[in-house]
């Protein structure tokens, strides 16, 4: 079977014997056997590190839990400073993490069940892969865009018991945060644990709004004129006038 590498933007045709093969298993081959210089990443080959994701035909995927097909054509992921083939830069991912700090920011006293340890599990199984910022239309025109795997992580902590600062966590996401996200929902499609960072977006709006945020592009509007989608002339929506 043949299998295209995109490297350097140029594309590289390898033909490997046909079988069933993982696309990992398959870079292997095409690195032990027909060129030692083609570099990717590879960690625990079960899905859990996150480290071999990579994108085949037009999405991203563990390619250690993903089955090769005759022509597939692998590329590194987007939005991300490629070092070589197909392994990309995390510098961006780590730099958000710091900035928006995305820990415990100050510890509290609170006893902590296992109701309460379950509404943090799901955001505490991502695995870094950096699917979700490779899908993400925001983080591809704006890198200070705190992103989805970020934004994930701060409804963890804003809803961890042990956390006594809540608030801190909601301010440093209302720029460059919560409401820069279009919920287009690619970050949830791509996201091979299926966690769901579109939900957890809405959520922290949700919670924003009861710390008095409110969406920027939503107080900017304006309700005196502009577009008329009722067919009102004096302005937009209801006019108090008539």
């Amino acid at each position: 079977m043949k299998l295209t590498i995109i490297r350097d933007n140029k594309e590289q045709v390898f033909e490997i014997p046909d079988g069933k093969y993982t696309v990992l298993e398959g870079l292997r081959y095409i690195k032990i056997n027909l060129d030692r210089t083609l570099s990717f990443n590879q960690g625990c080959r079960s899905g859990v590190c996150g480290s071999c994701a990579c994108i085949v035909g037009d999405k991203e995927v563990l390619s250690c839990k993903t089955f090769l097909n005759d022509g597939d054509v692998l590329k590194p992921l987007k939005n991300l400073v490629i070092i070589k083939d197909l392994v990309v830069s995390k510098d961006t991912i780590e730099e958000n993490i710091k900035k928006f700090k995305t820990t415990i920011i100050e510890n509290s006293n609170n006893q902590t069940s296992n109701i309460d340890v379950k509404k943090i599990d799901i955001q505490s199984n991502c695995i870094l892969c950096q699917s979700c910022y490779s899908s993400c239309p925001v983080f591809s025109v704006n890198k200070d865009f705190a992103g989805p795997y970020i934004l994930s992580r701060v409804l963890r902590y804003t809803n961890d018991k042990k956390e006594a600062n809540q608030k801190a966590h909601i301010d440093l996401v209302q720029e460059n945060g919560v409401w820069d996200c279009t919920l287009c929902g690619n970050c949830t499609l791509v996201c091979p644990e299926h966690l769901d960072p579109k939900n957890d977006i809405q959520l922290l709006r949700n919670i924003s709004a009861t710390y008095g945020y409110m969406d920027p592009n939503f107080a900017s509007m304006s309700f005196s004129g502009g577009l008329d989608f009722t067919g009102n002339q004096n302005g937009f929506g209801f006019n108090p006038n008539f």
